[in-house]
């Protein structure tokens, strides 16, 4: 059952990983499809680059071996910003497909967390 569960994590992080990757690259080098998207929100441009930079860092700490407590922050910081996401289209009444993908990013992050092995978790000793 281990094996399973770490072949499933792999397979939901790797597709995490691309998604949030190259979403967070088109928004720090802020690429005109993007800026329009964020358009509706009414967030500057500065913003948009700032989010992307985060989540390119964020998924950079959640594969690279090691620092267990960064990729718990990694996760946490990249869940907020994905259901910031979901709210901030929800609040600005903005209810295009787009809205889709944060929300299903967020549940792959959830996935992805839990599923994690012992390697990537922090231990607490009780």
């Amino acid at each position: 059952m281990e094996k399973r569960k770490l072949i499933w994590y792999w397979i939901v992080t790797i597709i995490l990983s691309f998604c949030l990757f190259t979403g967070g690259l088109a928004q720090a080098l802020q690429l005109p499809q993007v800026l329009q998207g964020f358009k509706p929100l009414g967030y500057p441009t500065y913003f948009i680059s700032l989010i992307g930079i985060w989540k390119m860092l964020g998924i950079i700490a959640i594969l690279v071996p090691g620092f267990k407590l960064v990729k718990e922050w990694a996760y946490a910081g990249l869940f907020f910003t994905m259901t910031g996401a979901v709210i901030s289209h929800l609040a600005s009444n903005d209810l295009k497909p787009q809205i889709i993908s944060p929300f299903l990013l967020s549940i792959l992050i959830v996935i992805s967390w839990y599923l994690r092995p012992p390697g990537r978790k922090i231990s607490v000793n009780a």
